[in-house]
Order: structure tokens, then C-alpha cells, then sequence
């Protein structure tokens, strides 16, 4: 199958996010008397041109995508792991900044991962599923209803994993960083409406789903 230069782009910009969210997610930022890790803003842009996925080039296309972020985040943290084990030159002074930033422990991870797979899939189908059912119309709904969905699975699977039974595991988190996300990709509807508008013009294509098949492992289907 041809893919057009547009499609790579979204799908870039997709993994890309995905990326430097897992790499920025290491600083706590302040919003008020509310902590956030600074991946808050780069989540929702994933999101974003996840919807766009769907909406546009249907699930099939979207499933592909997400198992290609998720491996190209794995081989990023699988080569920044060789980086941490190489043996620093003596006059280096950045190792343990390295593995501060860099170093995420198995637990984040898996919760980083599990939360993606389960979030990105849910907001997918919703996504698609809801196409069919508005016929097409009230696009903001989908949007919206699809991050709901997606945001609430990925950010309680990825605090409950990483943080349950530590110090640092507040209930209330899952609910402000649930909220935060939401919000951020509600204000952006416009711009998601712009891109999807225009996509769907030049690329002369808007897919349904009505035949799909939507197991997400079926990434050949």
C-alpha cells in the first residue's frame, strides 16, 4: 500500500510526541498548587494526532501507527540503556544527570507502556466507533468522547503501576492529570478541526469503519 507524504507526516509527528513525552516526563512542573510531570502538554498532542489518524485514515491505519510508536519508543529506551552502561570518559561529569533523566526503572516503564497500548487503542475505537454512529457528523464529540475514554485508561493505569504502594502515590492524581489532559485537548478542537478538514480535502479520503476488524494485534489486517 502507497502512503501519502501527508500521512508520514501525522504519523511522525504521532511517535515523535509520544518520544519526547516519555523523555520530558521527568520534570515535575507547578500549576498553582497542582504537580504535573511536563510531559502534561505533549500528551494530549499525541492524542490529538491520534484522532486525527482515525478520523481520516480509519482504525486500521491508526493500529499500525501505535504499535510503530510503541516500538520506536522501545528502541529508544533500549539504545538509551546502552548509553547509561557505556563507561564515561574520566573528564565527564554528566553520568548521573544521564541516568536521572534517562534511566527510567523497569516499573516506569511498564507502566508507561501499558498505559500507551490501552489508552491509544480505547481512544482509537471509540473514536471510530462513534464516526459510525454520528454518521459522520459533530466531530468535536468524537474527539472529545475519544479522549475521555483513551486519557482516563492511559493516566489510572500509568500512576496506579508506577506509583501504587509508594509515597508518592496520591488517588487525586489520576484525577488532576485525567482532567488537565482533557481539557488542554478540548481547547485545542479548533485546530484538530483544521487539520482534519484539510487532510480529508487534499487527501480525498474519509474513512468508516464499518467492516473493520478491531482486534489490535491484527496489525496485517
Amino acid at each position: 500500500m502507497k502512503y501519502s507524504f501527508r500521512f508520514v507526516i501525522v504519523a511522525a509527528i504521532f511517535v515523535s510526541c509520544l518520544i519526547t513525552a516519555n523523555i520530558i516526563a521527568i520534570k515535575v512542573i507547578s500549576a498553582g498548587p497542582f504537580i504535573f510531570p511536563a510531559a502534561i502538554v505533549i500528551f494530549p498532542i499525541s492524542y490529538i494526532f491520534g484522532d486525527i489518524l482515525t478520523e481520516v485514515y480509519g482504525y486500521r491505519l491508526a493500529r499500525k501507527i501505535i504499535w510503530l510508536g510503541f516500538a520506536c519508543n522501545l528502541l529508544f529506551v533500549f539504545f538509551a540503556w546502552i548509553g547509561q552502561i557505556l563507561p564515561p570518559a574520566s573528564f565527564w561529569e554528566g553520568q548521573t544527570a544521564y541516568k536521572s533523566i534517562l534511566g527510567n526503572t523497569p516499573r516506569l516503564l511498564a507502566a508507561s507502556f501499558v498505559g500507551y497500548l490501552v489508552g491509544e487503542f480505547i481512544n482509537s475505537f471509540v473514536l471510530a466507533k462513534m464516526k459510525i454512529l454520528t454518521k459522520g457528523r459533530w466531530l468535536w464529540s468524537r474527539t472529545i468522547g475519544s479522549t475521555v475514554a483513551g486519557q482516563a485508561l492511559d493516566t489510572s493505569l500509568f500512576i496506579i503501576i508506577a506509583y501504587f504502594g509508594t509515597s508518592s502515590f496520591v488517588p487525586n492524581m489520576i484525577l488532576f492529570h485525567w482532567l488537565a489532559k482533557v481539557l488542554i485537548e478540548s481547547a485545542a478542537t479548533p485546530f484538530t478541526y483544521l487539520l482534519v478538514n484539510s487532510l480529508k480535502k487534499r487527501e480525498s479520503i474519509d474513512t468508516y469503519d464499518y467492516r473493520t476488524k478491531f482486534n489490535p494485534f491484527l496489525v496485517t489486517d
